[in-house]
């Protein structure tokens, strides 16, 4: 299926650049299922698709649960008949030193950020396999080419998510295409999670910069509009005064 009209799934709806996607797309004429736990944000944001002559549905979800994230897309399936996109977004960023040894964010952000990933991917694939087509959109960082302090396993988990991505697209030749979307520092709610005093100050000072979340939507509808011939896969988007 080629241009508007597209079934797409976005996790990490609820805020940041999950809902500016959502609204992008929605507004692009596709029908968007959004997914999030925060189901409150959610309802607003699908009324507000509506109220504006979009066609959007919603669902809590939990990216870190299979089954839930099974569900999710077993859903959408049933209610527009098919899932042409999905864009897996949902991510946490709790920076801090290794040597904090904050061993249950790292382990969190594993869960968020890689398995969240597999889980949407493991949803998606056989419903695209069935179809004969499907976009699998991963939402990864600059992080994912560059290591800074504090932010070790942050980034690990995206150079992750930059590798499954492209061992996805070599083993999906043919009508499934894979893009990468790697945002710079972007106004979103990913700074909130940071419970380390130093990291979050060095935060505010790189974060003076920050791009709004729409031109990562913007980046992310390229990639959505192309024809089926056509696979963007890697989309790195920087602020223009920012060097990382």
């Amino acid at each position: 299926m080629t241009g508007a009209g597209k079934v797409v799934l976005v996790t990490g709806a609820s805020s940041g650049i999950g809902e500016a996607t959502a609204l992008r797309l929605a507004a692009d004429g596709h029908r968007v299922v959004l997914g999030a736990r925060r189901t409150g944000r959610l309802e607003t944001l699908v009324a507000k698709i509506t109220a504006d002559g979009g066609t959007a549905s919603s669902r809590r979800l939990d990216v870190t649960d299979a089954a839930d994230v099974h569900d999710f897309v077993a859903a959408a399936r049933e209610r527009h008949g098919r899932v042409d996109v999905l864009v897996n977004n949902a991510g946490i960023m709790p920076l801090s030193p290794l040597a904090a040894l904050r061993v249950g964010e790292w382990d969190r952000m594993i869960d968020v950020n890689v398995r969240g990933v597999l889980h949407g991917i493991a949803a998606a694939l056989p419903v695209m396999h069935d179809q004969g087509e499907g976009h699998v959109v991963n939402i990864a960082s600059v992080g994912a080419y560059e290591v800074v302090p504090t932010a070790s396993v942050y980034c690990a988990t995206k150079f992750a998510v930059r590798a499954i991505s492209e061992g996805l697209r070599q083993e999906s030749a043919g009508g499934i295409r894979v893009s990468l979307v790697s945002p710079g520092v972007t106004e979103s709610e990913l700074a909130d999670s940071i419970s380390d005093p130093r990291a979050r100050e060095d935060m505010k000072t790189y974060r003076s910069v920050a791009i709004p979340a729409s031109a990562i939507a913007d980046a992310i509808a390229y990639a959505v509009s192309q024809p089926a011939e056509v696979d963007v896969n890697e989309i790195v988007v920087r602020p223009a005064a920012s060097a990382q």
